[in-house]
């Protein structure tokens, strides 16, 4: 488990704390805000679990680390080489 990903637990756990603080008191924005604060933490968790998988997959299969990326250039190219047709360059 890495640093970001267990930064992400505590953040999690903390706000269901203050989630079920604010409800025990009635605090709606004590809640909305534990929430906030436990959906960030899962957040965390998710990208650097992500950040992760990434890391091993390209250690263990450069090439086609490499091919998905000439994949996503070419695709985003294509996307972008068929903008609107009236564009106008000339100034």
């Amino acid at each position: 488990m890495d640093t970001n990903s267990a930064e992400g637990a505590v953040k999690e756990v903390a706000g269901k704390v203050q989630g079920a603080v604010g409800e025990v008191l009635g605090d709606t924005g004590t809640q909305v805000a534990g929430k906030a604060k436990e959906l960030s933490g899962k957040a965390q968790q998710l990208c650097a679990s992500t950040t992760s998988l990434v890391r091993d997959t390209t250690a263990e299969s450069p090439f086609t680390t490499i091919a998905v990326v000439a994949l996503a250039g070419f695709v985003a190219g294509a996307i972008w080489s068929h903008g609107p047709a009236n564009r106008d360059y000339r100034r």
